[in-house]
């Protein structure tokens, strides 16, 4: 008996592991149970749960846009959110750090990055690149695996209803190699429940030791699978609900150390539960895909969905509907919630979920065109109520994906195109060349997948150049690396292990509030008091705590208050220096300031020695602190701009700013136009101009939760949050009844501003570029540096007007015209790459290209009047003779027409008779073979007629 229970749970171990999908349509109910209510109401029986049985307080679902984690290309777990919590970096006075016992279901993407499971969409019946997850969780060890393991055991079997001989368990079997035991407690926990010692198995650290990454928060992990097989057979075991205990953190060395605090943070997909207690075998089979299946169906008059897979699937009509159905779902969710289809990160990768989502409805289902935006009402009424973002967005949705669905179709024509005149060009042997197939592709100019473009060549019978195609990628990847935003050094840093004992120590949050004590003189400058502090604890530079630091030793340093600005809210940090008590002479610099869990840690280098409870003097660098208030108050004032300009619709998406520029990062339905540049940059200059006093005051967070017009963003703010409001005093401004924040700027802020408008001086916005589609990046500088922007563009305007004077005056001969078209090409480039206003760089690149054009036009008139003139010269000169032997000047060859050279019209002849061509711009020679001379001929006249 003993052997045949090993056996069987070495076969289930290896069933596990290979974590099967659902295995095709059947039409056997999986559980002997009625039919179970709708998603929505499973959805609600979770949270209902937690909240009303166990005290759990339910929080929303974050954004899928990840809330500064540059590590992810969206949120792909419940748990991102709450990362500040596992890593002891959550701020204090948050709302989020007095989280205790929590659940929710959070909206996840996975598509691009470490979990992508684009390419499997469709495959099979299971896998999602959108899902939701239903978690809960208990912070600093609010309750541990005990309780976990039998709450979830209790919803599963008393509220849901599965029977529990369908239910097995999973833990963690130790890792000798790690010093990890097995973790016996949670398996007599589910043994003390009831759960069969036969249901009962150990894995090791791949399948039942959870991570966050390379480095953080783990710990092991138990698991909660279903048998889809119900007792006949072998038993077939899907993972429903996994529960981790954090208790370690895997440093950067790769050793586990124990965490100061424990935590549960547990996930359970939806999709799969649903299709559980719904009886089907698929999770497309429930309701949170049929109406999306029959509304495809509706649309595309296909065939009726019949859940096949692999080769059963004929014509792939079922993979088609799967794809359409979790892609609509995804593109409707991201773009809900600000990530829009682009052309680099997460906007790249939705790009191509759209454009996916696209070619299968298109070519497989026959769907008519603007057929994918008809979907985005079923997923607003599916998943609307839980998420009330689709339902405040759902005409913004449709009409992006109209808009792209319609790009897409227009470039797949137009690739069409250019692979037939690429074809006509390329001898019987010639493979497919990589940097036409490239400029096809998603990462060229048309966007095109690429497995489309050499689909649509192998219908042509061409075989692609791979090994040039895969060159091309490296040099991309090259480019992109290169051209990517600097990444700023990592600072010295608080760990999760200092932080945690600092907090054991009782070491309070560091008094930041000296950062606001400025004023403003009579005479218009400011004064920036210093601050008195005394020295907490020293840290080395590999973050280890030490009683005093040494000469020379760049050092971290913790203090009781500081009126140093931690970067953070996207405004840089304050620099400036340190002194010691009583010792004025010695300078301590200190480069940056950054905030872990509340402490300021100021990153400096100690010319002398300082040790613990020394007594310091802080001073701020007074022109980098005010250049830097300066372009946050205009950073304010250029988000009410916008909003005033194209709408409220108009939202912030990010910002960044230092003592040099600000950058501003909106939505916007389209790219802005030179003219609504001009508007933006006019409201801003008359509220400079009109000197408007600037409010700045704490208040309770909930009293901002109901006024309209105000600005916050997707993050974590403290309560009491700081509400900074132009004009209007914040009292007035937070009043409902008020309007004020309609009217002016008002938002939530952290960061530290001119105390009147006035001394933003002026603001040029300098650069704006599309993101992607409906984010606009903008670049604005101010003060003195804007003026001088403004003074330049001028006097590049007063260069065009005359360039265009020139023009119009009409040139005398060739050089003359070649020198004018030589000046224009000379403006250009200086007017491109000057710092000056964007509106005014927009107009005059408009102008110099369309003078540009005609100096070209001018030049080949004058050309060919030349050329007819030289020519009746030269036959009036050799009236008699077979031959005419003479010269003819290069002069005016050599600035002409620069893109119809003589290589390239050789070049077009020569390969139409199959041949080949050589030589310069100026002079070739070629060989052919034809026997149609006049077809060779008009061949060249065409050529040449096209480029003229």
């Amino acid at each position: 008996m003993a052997a045949s229970l090993a056996a069987a749970a070495r076969r289930l171990r290896r069933a596990i592991r290979r974590s099967p999908a659902w295995r095709g349509p059947s039409h056997r109910p999986l559980s002997s149970e009625p039919p179970a209510a709708k998603a929505s109401a499973v959805r609600a029986a979770f949270l209902n749960f937690f909240r009303d049985r166990h005290g759990h307080r339910l929080v929303p679902s974050a954004s899928v846009r990840p809330r500064g984690d540059p590590s992810l290309l969206f949120v792909n777990a419940g748990m991102n959110q709450f990362k500040p919590i596992f890593l002891g970096t959550v701020d204090p006075r948050s709302e989020m750090a007095g989280f205790r016992r929590v659940a929710n279901s959070q909206k996840c993407v996975r598509a691009g990055g470490r979990h992508n499971d684009l390419e499997d969409v469709g495959r099979d019946l299971s896998h999602h690149t959108f899902f939701e997850m239903l978690g809960n969780w208990a912070f600093g060890g609010e309750y541990f695996k005990e309780e976990a393991c039998s709450m979830a055991w209790e919803l599963l079997t008393q509220v849901y209803g599965i029977p529990t001989e369908r239910l097995w368990v999973s833990y963690f079997d130790g890792d000798p190699k790690a010093g990890l035991e097995p973790d016996l407690e949670t398996r007599d926990i589910w043994l003390s429940l009831g759960v069969p010692a036969t249901r009962v198995l150990s894995f090791g650290p791949q399948e039942n030791f959870w991570e966050m990454g390379n480095t953080g928060p783990c710990g092991p992990c138990t698991e909660i699978h279903y048998d889809l097989a119900g007792g006949v057979g072998a038993p077939q075991l899907v993972e429903l609900w996994n529960l981790v205990f954090m208790q370690h953190n895997r440093e950067a060395d790769g050793s586990l150390q124990p965490l100061p605090q424990w935590h549960v943070d547990t996930g359970m997909g939806l999709e799969r539960l649903v299709a559980v207690l719904q009886g089907k075998h698929s999770t497309y089979d429930t309701d949170l895909f049929s109406p999306l299946l029959h509304a495809i169906q509706q649309g595309c008059r296909a065939p009726p969905y019949l859940g096949r897979v692999g080769v059963a699937d004929e014509g792939r009509t079922d993979t088609a509907y799967r794809v359409v159905a979790d892609h609509i779902r995804t593109l409707s969710v991201c773009i809900s919630d600000g990530v829009f289809p682009g052309m680099s990160g997460p906007p790249l990768v939705l790009r191509r979920i759209l454009r996916r989502a696209v070619r299968f409805s298109m070519e497989i289902l026959k769907a008519p065109p603007g057929f994918l935006g008809s979907l985005v009402p079923v997923v607003v009424e599916t998943l609307g109520d839980a998420y009330p973002e689709l339902q405040r967005n759902s005409a913004q949705i449709s009409n992006l994906v109209l808009e792209d669905e319609a790009a897409f179709l227009a470039s797949l024509e137009r690739g069409r195109r250019i692979i037939d005149r690429t074809l006509r060009t390329l001898g019987p042997s010639d493979m497919f060349p990589a940097e036409v197939a490239w400029s096809l592709s998603l990462s060229g100019d048309l966007g095109l997948p690429l497995d489309m473009v050499e689909l649509m060549l192998e219908e042509k019978g061409v075989q692609l150049d791979s090994t040039g195609l895969e060159r091309l990628a490296q040099e991309a990847a090259q480019h992109q690396a290169r051209q990517a935003e600097p990444v700023q050094k990592q600072g010295l840093w608080l760990d999760v292990h200092a932080l945690g004992e600092l907090q054991r120590q009782g070491v309070p949050p560091t008094d930041s509030s000296p950062k606001y004590n400025y004023s403003l003189r009579p005479n218009g400058s400011y004064e920036f008091g210093t601050c008195e502090a005394q020295v907490l604890q020293l840290y080395t530079e590999d973050g280890t705590a030490v009683a005093s630091v040494g000469k020379g030793q760049r050092c971290g340093l913790l203090l009781d208050r500081t009126n140093f600005y931690a970067e953070q809210g996207g405004q840089a940090s304050d620099r400036g220096y340190l002194v010691r008590v009583g010792q004025e002479d010695v300078l301590f610099p200190v480069a940056r300031a950054q905030v872990c869990g509340g402490f300021i840690l100021h990153e400096a280098v100690a010319p002398e020695c300082l040790q613990i409870g020394d007594q310091v003097q802080l001073h701020v660098d007074k022109a980098w602190r005010l250049a830097c208030m300066a372009k946050h108050t205009a950073t304010h004032l250029l988000n009410w701009a916008l909003r005033q300009t194209l709408g409220p619709g108009t939202e912030q998406q990010g910002s960044h700013l230092n003592p040099e520029q600000l950058r501003l990062d909106v939505t916007t339905q389209t790219a802005l136009t030179p003219e609504q540049l001009r508007a933006v940059e006019n409201t801003v200059q008359e509220a400079v101009q009109q000197d408007k006093p600037v409010y700045m005051e704490e208040v309770p967070l909930a009293l901002t939760a109901q006024v309209p017009g105000l600005r916050c963003l997707d993050e974590v703010y403290p309560d009491p949050v700081r509400v900074v409001s132009v004009g209007v005093p914040v009292a007035h401004a937070l009043d409902p009844a008020s309007q004020a924040a309609l009217q002016t700027s008002v938002e939530l802020c952290c960061g530290t501003h001119l105390l009147r408008t006035g001394a933003v001086g002026d603001l040029v916005i300098i650069g704006d570029r599309q993101l992607s589609k409906g984010t606009t990046r903008l670049l604005a500088i101010t003060g003195e540096q804007a003026q001088q922007a403004r003074e330049l563009g001028q006097n590049l305007a007063q260069e065009v007007k005359a360039a265009t004077e020139r023009l119009s005056q009409g040139s005398r001969d060739v050089a003359e015209a070649l020198r004018l078209s030589k000046d224009i090409g000379r403006l250009i480039e200086a007017v491109d790459t000057s710092v000056m206003p964007q509106w005014q760089r927009r107009e005059l690149l408009a102008t110099l290209k369309m003078l540009q054009r005609r100096a070209n036009t001018a030049i080949r008139k004058l050309q060919m009047g030349q050329a007819a003139k030289k020519t009746q010269e030269l036959l009036e000169r050799h009236l008699k003779g077979p031959l005419i032997v003479d010269t003819v000047s290069a002069e005016s060859l050599s600035g002409a027409m620069p893109t119809f050279t003589a290589e390239a019209w050789a070049l077009a002849v020569c390969s139409h008779m199959g041949g080949k061509a050589w030589g310069s711009r100026v002079v070739a020679q070629g060989t052919g073979s034809t026997t149609d001379l006049e077809a060779a001929l008009s061949t060249a006249r065409a050529y040449a007629l096209s480029q003229l």
